[in-house]
């Protein structure tokens, strides 16, 4: 099975990528000040904020935006302002408390991957919003190429795959080396051009022995989503709606049947977890003794609204706590004219709060990173949104891209 696909990588030549790289779609929906102060720092240089269409301005002329989108995208191919890279580019990025975590930027067979609980070497982490798809499928159709924030976990406790590379990297060219916009930290990338060793130490994570020692069972995983559930599910959607019109040759290494990804250790040591804080809107504090007769347990989950916090029983088990926050989340905007937003750090969960009235923060907690293979595999799916990598200002930027036609 050939999981690693060999697809040219896109990087610009002469941009200014402080101004090119922009923080992954997903991030800040709550705060349009964060966007619009990236955008007057932006202004009309090429940027990767011309061609992404950031979740915030979902409910604000999608239509229009997508074909602005569409229009930059063939107006930066048609400018040349493009290098291919054949082969990987390893990245060394600055995370919290200047700790650097190292990745590597390949493509993946979409036929490799499935987000329904199914054995296949790429596995969805969360839940899947099928409701979800449909705007993300339709912006990949005008689309000429694909910019990534899909993360895929490896578990490789042993660390044979990335680290040998990441170590070696002073024999490799240097492609960019630059200081993120709206401190994101800093960023190197090099050109991994012997890709066939790698390749080759990956798919060796599929031994079944290497497995059953793992897990307890051959389970046939290689990697685990950790970042872009939904981005990658709307690659295989799109996928599996060009692949009935192209015969067996054109399929094989079609753009489409590959998404770009960084590829991550688990174990690397600056990966680490962080809660998604829920923030409920337009909602009173009925909301907090409805969720309290839902929860027990010894475990503690806490609560605020602009005036005073709150204290609930709830399950030490991050996992079952998350879930069962989530479904009730779910229940309750069925029943009320509440709505719900995703929120990383508690500084800026108690800033969105500050500034929205009848609002209530929930402080989630941490999923340790340690229990995610197995979660998966033993348990299913966790529910949306249930853990993030890294702190919103060190979340993945769009930088390197892919042609998808």
């Amino acid at each position: 099975m050939n999981i690693i696909g060999k697809q040219k990588i896109l990087l610009p030549k002469n941009a200014d990528m402080s101004k090119w790289a922009v923080i992954a779609c997903d991030q800040f929906t709550a705060q349009p000040k964060y966007w619009q102060k990236l955008s007057d720092y932006i202004g009309d240089a090429p940027s990767c904020l011309h061609i992404t269409l950031p979740e915030i301005y979902l409910d604000s002329n999608v239509d229009e935006r997508v074909k602005r989108i569409n229009l930059n995208m063939q107006k930066y191919l048609d400018d040349g302002i493009f290098q291919e890279i054949d082969g990987f580019v390893l990245v060394e990025r600055e995370v919290e408390n200047g700790r650097k975590r190292a990745g590597l930027v390949l493509s993946v067979d979409l036929d490799c991957y499935d987000w329904r609980r199914v054995r296949s070497p790429i596995r969805a982490t969360e839940d899947t919003i099928v409701e979800r798809l449909p705007a993300r499928v339709d912006i990949r159709r005008g689309a000429k190429i694909e910019l990534p924030h899909i993360l895929l976990l490896i578990d490789d406790k042993d660390k044979k795959v990335i680290e040998p590379v990441y170590q070696n990297r002073h024999k490799l060219k240097k492609l960019y080396d630059f200081e993120l916009n709206m401190g994101g930290g800093h960023i190197k990338g090099y050109e991994v051009k012997n890709t066939e060793e790698t390749a080759a130490k990956l798919n060796e994570l599929l031994d079944p022995q290497t497995q059953i020692q793992k897990y307890g069972f051959d389970a046939g995983i290689l990697f685990a989503v950790g970042d872009g559930n939904h981005s990658l599910a709307a690659a295989k959607a799109r996928w599996e709606e060009v692949k009935p019109t192209l015969s067996q040759e054109q399929r094989q290494n079609h753009p489409l049947r590959y998404a770009l990804v960084e590829v991550v250790n688990l174990y690397d040591d600056a990966m680490v977890f962080e809660p998604i804080h829920r923030v409920m809107l337009n909602c009173d504090i009925s909301f907090v003794e409805q969720l309290r007769k839902r929860l027990s347990g010894k475990g503690k989950l806490t609560l605020f609204d602009g005036k005073q916090e709150f204290t609930l029983d709830t399950s030490e088990n991050a996992g079952q706590t998350i879930k069962q926050v989530q479904l009730f989340i779910e229940e309750y905007i069925k029943n009320n004219p509440a709505k719900v937003d995703y929120v990383h750090g508690v500084n800026h969960l108690k800033e969105v709060v500050g500034e929205n009235k009848n609002s209530i923060g929930i402080i989630m907690p941490t999923f340790e990173k340690d229990q995610l293979f197995n979660y998966v595999l033993n348990v299913g799916n966790l529910p949306k949104k249930a853990f993030s990598i890294g702190e919103p200002e060190r979340k993945r930027y769009y930088l390197e891209s892919k042609k998808i036609v």
